[in-house]
């Protein structure tokens, strides 16, 4: 007879959404930070900033009260992720190198690939997209992603007015943050022509250091990691593959935690003491929190 588990199904009642008490403001700078209690999912706040009043006062009469607009909401669903390993004794005994850190180090590679995975796939879910402009004619859509519409520099100076005209504020200082594809990346700092990645390194930096050691560092507004975690799928024209480039500010993504990821060994409990697990775990969840926070670039790349 199977094993009935005390769940949160078994429990349903239990198990509600919670709060974060502390309610953020617009354009500001996110984890919980007054949650209110456990629950299965945390609710953010937002409060809305008040419409402009440009309207000249008149000296006897009293201006009529306006009323604040009401707190926008943003759920994120926290759920289980993991993973497990169950080595034998017998490994143990027999393997000529030591198996035990070696399972250790490839569990927690595993956990934080895992992770940004879903952060990634999570930033996919922006509304707001632009394409590479690199090639002859421009793309409307991800399905008319060419070869030649690889990324150009003009495409992150875009996306860097457009997180500016929207109020966005920065990762770091002035800067926005650009998670690209190296295989994007290197079309980047291909480009030719005025205000391009190589033209610009080669008269600001007397040892082209930059160029030299194939780094993109800032460009255009925004400081890019490269990261082959970027999503890419054979969904362009003719099967091409697009990649995605996410340039984002501080309010780009949310995220709620009840268990921080980390590696856990398991108890042996088998009668012989053979098996030994060791695995990762964590009960999280990511949402988009301001769309207006985050940009998509879909590009080719010149590499195939």
């Amino acid at each position: 007879m199977a094993d009935a588990y005390t769940g949160t199904s078994a429990m349903g009642n239990l198990v509600q959404a919670a709060y974060d008490r502390y309610v953020e403001f617009a354009l500001r700078s996110q984890r919980p930070v007054q949650q209110a209690m456990p629950g299965s999912s945390v609710v953010f706040s937002l409060y809305q900033d008040m419409s402009q009043a440009t309207s000249t006062l008149t000296e006897t009469t009293d201006p009529d009260a306006v009323a604040i607009g009401n707190a926008t909401q943003v759920t994120v669903t926290l759920a289980e992720y993991g993973n497990t390993v169950l080595n034998t004794r017998k490994l143990g005994e027999f393997a000529f190198s030591d198996v035990d850190p070696a399972i250790a180090n490839i569990v927690g590679y595993n956990m934080l690939d895992s992770i940004d995975k879903l952060v990634v796939t999570v930033l996919d879910g922006g509304t707001n997209v632009l394409y590479g402009t690199g090639g002859s004619s421009d793309p409307t859509n991800t399905g008319s992603v060419a070869a030649e519409d690889v990324i150009a520099g003009a495409d992150i100076r875009k996306a860097v007015s457009k997180l500016r005209a929207g109020k966005a504020v920065p990762k770091d200082g002035g800067l926005y943050a650009a998670y690209m594809h190296p295989l994007v990346a290197h079309d980047l700092r291909a480009e030719t022509g005025a205000l391009a990645f190589e033209d610009i390194r080669k008269y600001t930096e007397p040892n082209v250091g930059n160029v030299l050691n194939a780094v993109t560092g800032v460009y255009g507004g925004a400081y890019v990691v490269e990261t082959p975690r970027a999503l890419s799928a054979t969904d362009g024209a003719s099967s091409e593959t697009v990649y995605r480039t996410s340039v984002c500010g501080q309010q780009a993504l949310a995220e709620a935690t009840a268990v921080e990821p980390g590696v856990v060994i398991g108890p042996v409990v088998d009668k012989l003491m053979r098996f030994r697990p060791v695995g990762w775990y964590s009960l999280q969840g990511w949402s988009i929190y301001r769309q207006e926070a985050l940009y998509r670039i879909e590009s080719s790349s010149s590499i195939t």
